[in-house]
Order: structure tokens, then sequence, then C-alpha cells
């Protein structure tokens, strides 16, 4: 037989003016390499079917699942049990709004950042359907993938502490974006334009180099470098700036 396991868990329904928030204990035995995504569906299934919680790929590919795991942000589908305690303690992520008891809106808020950082290609080329795809050297796409992997689950935006205390604050996603389009050769922002964008108190100024971001990110990306860099460039820029202000 496995262990017994205890979870307590977070909940409250933000659209029934009788729901307050509380936790919930429910109990479960251990099998074999079963997940915390496993476990939720299980209760849901089997003792509670109104839990509500998000999930969407089951391979941590997709980032819906994430939630406050013993207080650390992290994918429901990537913990396996035999990693926790026997009790387990789960609440929604911060700083998204609540849904529903574990269920978060993260697709808002990612969508402001990402038109705030304008995360796209930009480009002053006309389209032109029938022309070749632009080539790009293998080492700069490597770069560029890299970087790429972040799948918006919000696991380091919950555990920032300037995007808990600050809700104008860009997290280190946001920044991660930036340096992506800032290795692209096909995006055509200057400095100073990537400056006007993140060199302020709500980018990179804002960060307090607290680096939990990365210590929770499940795909390991390497969101210290990032910030280190972009923090050497965004300087640099305002050097610059400053320098030729003046000579004016």
């Amino acid at each position: 037989m496995g262990r017994k396991l205890t979870f307590e868990i977070f909940r409250y329904n933000p659209k029934d003016p009788k729901s307050v928030p509380h936790t919930d204990g429910f109990q479960l035995e251990e099998t074999d390499s079963m997940t915390l995504f496993i476990a939720l569906a299980r209760i849901r299934e089997e003792q509670d079917p109104s839990l509500q919680f998000d999930f969407c790929c089951r391979a941590g590919i997709c980032g819906s699942c994430a939630m406050v795991i013993n207080g650390r942000p992290g994918l429901a589908c990537k913990t396996l049990t035999r990693e926790l305690p026997e009790r387990i303690i789960l609440m929604p992520l911060p700083v998204f709004k609540l849904i529903g008891d574990l269920s978060v809106d993260t697709g808002t808020w990612f969508r402001a950042m990402n038109e705030k950082v304008g995360s796209w290609i930009h480009t002053d080329k006309a389209f032109d359907p029938a022309a070749q795809e632009e080539r790009m050297e293998n080492a700069v796409a490597e770069e560029i993938y890299e970087l790429e992997r972040c799948v918006e689950c919000g696991c380091c935006v919950a555990a920032c502490g300037t995007a808990n205390m600050r809700e104008d604050f860009v997290g280190a996603v946001a920044l991660n974006r930036i340096a992506r389009f800032m290795l692209d050769p096909r995006d055509s922002r200057t400095e100073k334009e990537y400056f006007d964008v993140i060199g302020t108190d709500e980018g990179i100024f804002g960060c307090m180099g607290l680096l939990a971001c990365e210590d929770v990110c499940p795909k390991n990306l390497p969101l210290q470098d990032q910030l280190g860099i972009l923090r050497r460039k965004m300087g640099w820029t305002a050097l610059k700036n400053l320098f030729s202000f003046k000579r004016t």
C-alpha cells in the first residue's frame, strides 16, 4: 500500500456571495508515479466534483496547471507526489485574477503584458507571400529557441517579489520575451526603442534581483542570465542617451 496523502486545498468562488476563502481537506492513497494532476483529477472524480483547477496538456507544455504547491509555484502535471511530504497544501497563484479554487486567469495578464512590450517582430518590410523564408544562422536560431520555450505558466510572476507588490511590473517573463526579440535579426527595433519599453522601473530596473523566477521556472529558462544581460545593455543605452543629451 502507498502512503496516505492529506491535501489541504484552497476553496473560494468569487462569483458566489456566500462563498468565503477557506481550505478543504481530502485524503488519497498514493499510487506509483502519481502526479498532483492525477491526484486532483481523482479528488474531483471521486470526492468533490465542484473542485476547480486548470489543465490541458498534462505534459508540462501548456502551463495551465500552475499553482502554489507547499508554498512554491509549480506545475501540477510535472510534480510527483513522492517528492512531497504526506501533507500537501495547494493554493492558487497570486498576482493573477482568481476564477475559483485553484483556477486563475493568466490569459488576461499575459495578453496585456505582450501588448505592453510589443511581443512580436517589428519590421518595416512589406510581407511578400511568394518570397522565400528569411535565412538565419543556426546558432542564432538555437539561442532564440532557448528563450522561446516559455509556456507562460505564470510561475515566475507568482514567485516575483516585485510583481506581488506592484501591478505595473512586467516580470521576468516579459524581460525574457524582449531578450528573445533583441536576438532576432528580423526585428528592426533600436536599442533606444527597447530601452523605452523595459528601461524603466516597470521593467528591468524594477527587478530586485531575488531570482525566485528562475528557481521556480518549470522549463529551466536562463532567466538570471537574461536579467544580467539586459541590465548591462539597458545601462549602456541609458549612459549613451545621457551623454547624447548633454552634447545637444
